[in-house]
């Protein structure tokens, strides 16, 4: 699973988010009508900077599509400001505090779902536009009017995977092949795997009707043959895996020694190009679950991006989607934001905004900003790279309707 850092955060930084000293964007004067300033506040180093380089490439290239190689929007020239975070919620919102302050209407770039939820209430505060980034935290769906998502969602992740195991068991709808069957949830014990068994729990078992058991560790622990045992003594039909950090190789080793991956069909999320090594032999056995497949598209997107990333020697990769689609949502919130860049205008533009991204196409859900997109199902071929076995259109693989705040 695509790894998700989200560090505890005191008290005193959560009510710092909620008050800016700097006067509202919304209540200041005109904005410059020749320049528009977007803030990209990301993670360029910390344990998620990879996901922070390949949202920046991708953004680069998705600005360069969306405004014909200009920079521009109805003359008017981006001005993109970049920020490490670092996966730091308190440096994120000091640095969201800081560009607000310098008068920019546009903040994008989390990937770190703590920065994200620390980051959101402050745009509300002050009537910024936030376009989160890959950050996969289901809290940021719905959460102000003015958050909105460029990226998947866990319960996204958790829907693919019902769709997966239903197909799996000969089911139809979307439900059918999860009733009675055995889920196991194996996650580590931290804010991310807590919202992957969260996540699972609703989905697939009060909506689907399987039953569903947890199978959390210490995220210190070394030795996993406990755990591998825990899971297997359970029996499952279906091992839901959501993992991260240096123990993902000793935990798929450990998976198959114990026969986990032999006697239940095992679905995880594709990870970065980087991580493809650390299944190991395992790889062979899983269901991948997978928000992107590099190289898998091939619309007008897709080979913009591609084209753009061979001139600058970059190779595409899980997240470079997220951050082309953030670019055409800037793009669309500027164009229809009126000579004064007016936040409410933005949000209006963005709601309900239809448009084909690297992956098919995408829709701005108006009523709580979720990115309804394409999803796939994939699985490693014999030369250790993911091939795309089924493409869920979005409605299929849609979160559960929310509402905003």
């Amino acid at each position: 699973m695509r790894r998700t850092l989200v560090p505890t955060v005191a008290a005193a930084v959560l009510a710092s988010a909620l008050a800016v000293s700097c006067a509202s964007p919304g209540d200041s004067a005109a904005a410059d009508s020749e320049e528009v300033k977007v803030a990209l506040v990301t993670s360029t180093s910390g344990p998620l900077a990879s996901y922070g380089k390949q949202y920046l490439q991708g953004f680069e290239a998705g600005l360069d599509h969306a405004t014909g190689g200009t920079g521009e929007v109805d003359g008017r020239r981006i001005t993109v400001l970049k920020d490490d975070d670092g996966g730091d919620p308190a440096k994120g919102v000091s640095l969201a505090k800081k560009r607000i302050g310098q008068d920019v209407r546009i903040i994008a770039g989390s990937v770190v779902s703590g920065v994200g939820t620390q980051i959101a209430p402050v745009a509300e505060q002050n009537r910024t536009l936030f376009l989160s980034g890959p950050a996969a935290t289901d809290e940021l769906t719905g959460v102000n009017k003015y958050t909105f998502r460029s990226g998947r969602q866990t319960h996204q992740d958790v829907v693919t995977a019902r769709a997966i195991l239903d197909a799996e068991a000969g089911g139809k709808g979307g439900k059918g092949g999860t009733t009675k069957q055995k889920v196991v949830v194996l996650a580590q014990d931290n804010a991310f795997g807590q919202a992957n068994v969260a996540a699972v729990r609703q989905l697939l078992g009060a909506d689907g009707g399987a039953r569903v058991t947890p199978v959390l560790a210490s995220p210190s622990a070394t030795d996993l043959t406990p755990t591998a045992s825990r899971v297997k003594s359970a029996k499952p039909d279906m091992v839901f895996v959501a993992w991260a950090g240096d123990t993902a190789q000793s935990m798929w080793n450990t998976l198959d020694q114990q026969g986990v991956l032999d006697s239940s069909t095992v679905v995880t999320g594709l990870d970065i190009r980087a991580s493809y090594p650390v299944f190991g032999k395992a790889r062979d056995k899983l269901t991948l679950l997978a928000h992107y497949v590099p190289g898998a598209t091939a619309n007008d997107e897709a080979e913009a991006m591609r084209a753009y990333f061979e001139k600058k020697k970059w190779q595409e990769d899980l997240f470079s989607p997220d951050g082309f689609n953030a670019a055409q949502m800037v793009v669309q919130a500027v164009r229809e934001s009126g000579e004064d860049l007016d936040t409410d205008a933005m949000v209006e533009a963005l709601e309900g905004f239809r448009f084909a991204g690297v992956k098919g196409e995408n829709t701005v859900r108006s009523s709580d900003h979720a990115l309804l997109q394409p999803m796939f199902q994939a699985e490693f071929d014999g030369s250790g790279k993911p091939a795309v076995l089924t493409v869920f259109e979005p409605k299929r693989v849609a979160p559960a309707a929310g509402k905003i705040g």
